[in-house]
């Protein structure tokens, strides 16, 4: 019994709601303006419309995403290629100013020295114990035994083998290389002499005042004239009981990058 009066007042309620709101419905439509009813209706209809509106295009994003796999492989290919073909020009650009540089700083030397042969340096002789480098100029230039070879900052070396087309110059570090030269502070006279990596002044006057800093230069000889810088003074050997003072040079040429020279013919 008490079961039934529940659904009898369930339904009842039921009953009331649908009429309020069909009385709403009919007043709205009277007035012109859309009903609960058809508002509901139509926010599910639109909230449906969105849903099925974003899986679609979602889908059509994903099949686009797909399609287009190919295009952006083609696109990668072709954009490495493109970096490839620009570091290539960049080192080639490279070379070039280098050889500029090069060029420039030369070209002094050979207005300064028009008896000058103008050369490049082609080879190092690996793991030697000699110092001493190919030039792509031989007997076929006028190249001879002996000649001096400078770099636009001073001396290299001398000629000590030559070719028809090559030639070998001995550098002044080497340890048989011997140069006459002379402290350009108080032109005191010594004997440049290779010491592999460096180069040591030998036989200067024990009245010499030697300092750090000092510049040597070429004393007239057979393969230079007197003038040509070969190096400054590092470090001086303080010996008051020999007969010579010694000094050690670092050479004004970096020649372990050297590019172009000119052979002084004698």
């Amino acid at each position: 019994m008490y079961q039934d009066e529940r659904k009898l007042l369930a339904l009842i309620g039921v009953i009331i709601v649908a009429g309020v709101l069909l009385f709403v419905q009919l007043g709205a439509a009277r007035s012109g303006r859309p009903g609960p009813i058809i508002w509901a209706g139509s926010t599910a209809v639109a909230f449906v419309e969105q849903i099925a509106s974003a899986f679609i295009g979602g889908v059509r994003d994903a099949g686009g995403t797909v399609l287009s796999v190919p295009q952006m492989s083609r696109r990668n290919a072709m954009l490495h290629a493109q970096n490839e073909q620009l570091q290539a020009e960049n080192a080639r650009l490279q070379e070039q100013l280098a050889q500029e540089v090069s060029t420039a700083a030369i070209d002094p030397v050979v207005r300064d020295n028009p008896e000058g042969i103008e050369a490049r340096v082609v080879g190092f002789p690996p793991e030697s114990e000699s110092r001493t480098v190919t030039i792509d100029r031989g007997s076929r230039a006028g190249v001879k035994a002996d000649d001096g070879v400078i770099a636009p900052e001073g001396v290299v070396g001398r000629i000590a083998e030559v070719g028809p087309f090559s030639s070998t110059v001995l550098l002044i570090t080497d340890y048989t290389s011997r140069i006459p030269a002379i402290v350009r502070h108080g032109r005191w006279w010594g004997i440049a002499q290779g010491n592999l990596t460096s180069v040591r002044l030998q036989y200067v006057s024990q009245d010499a005042t030697l300092r750090v800093g000092d510049v040597v230069v070429t004393g007239n000889g057979r393969s230079f004239d007197s003038g040509v810088p070969i190096g400054t003074i590092v470090e001086i050997d303080h010996n008051d009981a020999a007969l010579y003072q010694t000094a050690v040079l670092r050479p004004v040429v970096e020649l372990g990058a050297l590019d172009r020279v000119v052979v002084l013919s004698k």
